[in-house]
């Protein structure tokens, strides 16, 4: 009995010795991983690029992105291409970049002040820096009605007496 179990103890080592011989995968692995190069994590764009719903790059002044160099009439679009009066390429206009950015950044059809973010399609609100609390001659921005000291740069409530706080003109001044 105990050669028995002795003999399938080196049954199974042999087995499991022959099974668990990876030379052969190790050598295809190591072959794999020369032909890789280095790139690094996020280096690598999407494969495809999401397709803009954007509306035509025409200011709401009515200045076309790309012109005919012809002046023709009704030519000029949002991409480059060819003059349908023409048949010029159309050349970019320097001028449709030049305007007020409410012009050249809310397509038509959007208030003023709004962009259109190209991730989620949708207008977004430019991102409005906040006025300090105290001007450089030291008046608030929001004062107490009631007259107590201090102020703030928003309105709210005074921290002392717990009224609204009052838009205070001379600091604009």
């Amino acid at each position: 009995m105990k050669s028995l179990s002795g003999l399938i103890i080196l049954c199974l080592a042999a087995c499991l010795t022959v099974a668990c011989n990876n030379a052969k995968n190790d050598s295809v692995r190591d072959e794999a991983r020369s032909t890789l190069r280095d790139i690094p994590p996020g280096s690598v764009p999407p494969a495809t690029a999401p397709v803009s719903s954007t509306p035509s790059a025409v200011s709401t002044s009515g200045v076309q992105h790309y012109i005919c160099p012809n002046n023709c009439q009704g030519s000029g679009g949002a991409s480059a291409g060819t003059c349908p009066v023409c048949g010029s390429e159309y050349t970019h206009n320097q001028a449709y970049h030049n305007q007020p950015a409410n012009s050249a950044g809310s397509p038509a059809g959007l208030p003023s002040g709004l962009t259109l973010d190209p991730t989620s399609g949708g207008a977004t609100t430019p991102a409005v820096t906040p006025e300090p609390a105290q001007n450089a001659a030291g008046v608030w921005h929001y004062t107490c009605p009631a007259g107590c000291t201090g102020g703030a740069g928003s309105a709210g409530n005074c921290a002392s007496c717990g009224q609204a706080l009052a838009h205070n003109t001379a600091y604009h001044n």
